[in-house]
């Protein structure tokens, strides 16, 4: 009896301590080796990825650092976020910037506030560092906020309520959105698990694990899957996000876009982003565009490591260190063929998602699996 009171102390103190940490320093949980960090940080409240926060975007902040103009490119998590970003900046330099001069970096001409450069970090102590961190001898705000742009581009992988589409009054900011087949996204996170640098795992406590070669093609989903199916902890990026812009698709400051679409026809969404921005071009400027937006020419710009210039932990060397392999944030994914990595039993286990969380509406369901036009909200 006594060893029993001894070890139930102990346990006590130990959750104690859990919440004790995740209240004031849930950061600390990032030392810890995987997956004992994630299960600390998720256990605790707090959301996932760690790395990720929607501060910048809460409605008594986002106007203090947001001007008329802005775009958000909003894309869902492993649908053409980079590929999307790079061909903005096409469309707001008309391809001029031939060299990539203004864009030394994803995350520096565009950057990307949801991300939290270090362990501690936060909104409040970025946000300023935006502009003054020099990156290639240069000020910071000279790649993302040049005023030689029409407009300034932003990644974020949120969606509404997260993000004030909808906010009354203050800057008036324009979202671009886009969703891609499940299967594909699924397919997708898998090498993306294996493609961050050791670096950047080591800041976030062992996340996002390597998958193994042997986890892919068995019928248990491999851990990237799992994160993301509807009882997964990262279940917002894909379920959530298609939900949550659906009921946005016709407000006039939302362009919402599906990845097969966009494959089909480069061309013809240059042309429709380009509108959805104000910015006109002519035929041979539409043409240069679309060139620089292709996958053939991002792979020969080697410009999508994503750096973290804002980052202060001892262990990261912001010249050296960068989030993603090289390589492998230009891969030229597929569109409708993600399914065929996986086994039989895995595909039917996401048909049955797709059909539990969107079948309630047949459209939405159609539209997330293959694109296409969709019905006006009603």
């Amino acid at each position: 009896m006594a060893l029993l009171k001894t070890v139930g102390a102990g346990v006590l103190a130990v959750a104690i301590l859990i919440g004790t940490v995740g209240k004031a320093a849930p950061h600390l949980f990032m030392s810890l080796p995987f997956p004992l960090s994630i299960i600390a940080w998720v256990s605790t409240g707090h959301g996932m990825p760690p790395y990720f926060s929607p501060d910048a975007w809460k409605e008594d902040e986002v106007d203090t650092w947001t001007k008329d103009g802005d775009l958000v490119v909003a894309t869902a998590a492993k649908s053409g976020t980079t590929w999307m970003l790079y061909c903005t900046h096409q469309i707001r330099t008309k391809g001029t910037d031939l060299d990539d001069a203004l864009f030394p970096d994803v995350s520096v001409a565009t950057p990307w506030p949801d991300l939290r450069q270090s362990r501690a970090g936060s909104w409040a102590e970025q946000k300023e560092r935006y502009n003054t961190t020099l990156v290639n001898g240069k000020e910071m705000r000279h790649y993302w906020d040049n005023p030689s742009y029409p407009f300034r581009i932003f990644k974020s992988h949120y969606a509404p309520p997260e993000l004030p589409v909808r906010k009354a009054g203050g800057k008036k900011l324009k979202y671009m959105a886009m969703a891609r087949n499940g299967m594909d996204v699924a397919a997708s996170f898998v090498p993306f698990y294996s493609s961050h640098t050791e670096a950047f795992r080591n800041l976030w406590g062992g996340f996002p694990p390597p998958i193994p070669e042997g986890e892919v093609g068995g019928d248990d989903p491999p851990a990237a899957v799992k994160d993301i199916l509807p009882t997964g902890p990262m279940a917002g990026v894909y379920w959530g996000y298609i939900k949550s812009w659906w009921a946005f698709r016709d407000d006039p400051n939302v362009l919402l876009m599906h990845y097969s679409d966009v494959r089909r026809d480069l061309a013809g969404y240059v042309q429709k982003i380009a509108d959805f921005v104000g910015v006109e071009l002519t035929e041979e400027e539409a043409a240069t565009v679309t060139e620089r937006c292709g996958m053939e020419h991002m792979k020969k710009a080697k410009k999508f490591l994503y750096m973290m210039p804002l980052n202060q932990d001892p262990s990261w060397d912001s010249e050296k260190n960068f989030v993603m392999m090289p390589g492998s944030m230009t891969k030229t994914g597929g569109v409708g063929t993600g399914g065929a990595i996986f086994s039989d039993k895995v595909r039917e286990m996401w048909k049955q998602a797709e059909e539990d969380e969107f079948g309630h509406d047949p459209a939405l369901l159609k539209w997330a699996r293959e694109g296409g036009a969709w019905p006006p909200v009603e």
